[in-house]
């Protein structure tokens, strides 16, 4: 039987970035992978509660009819084969199509993206998503004690971005640790017409607008970009995604206020951003993931 990943969007996504496994974890971190397995088997018939990214895989796979498989969704674990197991058995529970995993053991998984051809991957392990991002891949580490997105849009799949270091790249931001917000300001002025480089998650975004863009009546994309930027840096940007020819539904230039409570307004299904204190103050209200690249992540 053959069968290929060509044309569609591809989300690796680890276990507990699906699930809720922090118990379990816990078992693992405390004693040994034998433990985990022994917890994992006995738990079989039991199906792990929704993690972090549920909501945006479950709307992911609502692109999928029977005209067209548009997403695939892989499971890309640490875990070994024998958990394994119940991460299939809590797949078949919640009704998600998910047919495809690789499970290493412990070992480093970043380098199955390759033959994935992944668009995304959210994992809980940070140094997997820092390798997986160095390796060109959109990657975020998923902030697993955030909130559960809310269920007010049921066809729309709703993701919110951070701008630089993520949308864009960070060249902005290194002027504005350097030399201040004055400067950055200046800089995003003389340049407002000057596209930025794209960032990590430019790839994704695309993939978004094309799924889009192809369609079904049961499914559709709002996308929102959230960032500290305000007037007059609000230009660039803006002008960015216009030259990239992407569209985007929301934009909220916010001049440095906390964004958890504009996030919990538009309430998406997943946001991402490069610094940890946005994440902190969004995951109290939205899912939420860490992207480790740019100046405010040195290695």
């Amino acid at each position: 039987m053959s069968s290929h990943l060509d044309n569609k969007l591809v989300v690796a996504i680890s276990s507990r970035a699906l699930f809720d496994l922090e118990e379990e974890n816990k078992v693992f971190e405390q004693a040994d992978d034998r433990a985990y397995m022994r917890l994992q088997l006995e738990r079989l018939e039991q199906a792990a509660k929704p993690g972090v990214a549920f909501s945006l895989v479950k709307k992911l796979l609502a692109f999928n009819d029977a005209q067209a498989q548009r997403v695939e969704v892989v499971i890309l674990s640490r875990n070994d084969p024998v958990s394994g197991l119940r991460v299939f058995r809590s797949v078949q529970s919640h009704d998600l199509t998910v047919a495809r995993g690789v499970f290493t053991r412990g070992r480093e998984p970043y380098r199955y993206l390759t033959p994935l051809r992944a668009n995304l991957f959210l994992s809980a392990n940070s140094a997997d998503v820092r390798a997986a991002l160095i390796n060109g891949f959109p990657a975020a580490t998923v902030a697993t004690h955030a909130a559960q997105a809310q269920q007010h849009y049921p066809h729309e799949l709703r993701i919110a971005f951070d701008g630089d270091a993520v949308l864009f790249s960070d060249e902005a931001e290194q002027v504005y640790q350097s030399a201040g917000l004055p400067a950055f300001q200046q800089h995003e002025k003389d340049k407002a017409t000057v596209p930025l480089p794209g960032g990590p998650f430019k790839p994704l975004l695309a993939a978004l607008q094309r799924l889009q863009q192809e369609g079904t009546p049961n499914m559709r994309v709002r996308t929102a970009l959230v960032t500290a930027r305000s007037a007059p840096a609000h230009e660039r940007a803006i002008r960015t995604l216009m030259d990239w020819n992407i569209d985007i539904d929301e934009a909220m230039f916010l001049g440095g206020l906390p964004k958890g409570e504009f996030l919990r307004e538009f309430e998406p299904d997943f946001f991402f951003d490069d610094q940890t204190g946005h994440i902190e103050s969004a995951a109290k209200h939205v899912p939420s993931g860490h992207v480790a690249t740019g100046v405010s992540n040195p290695t």
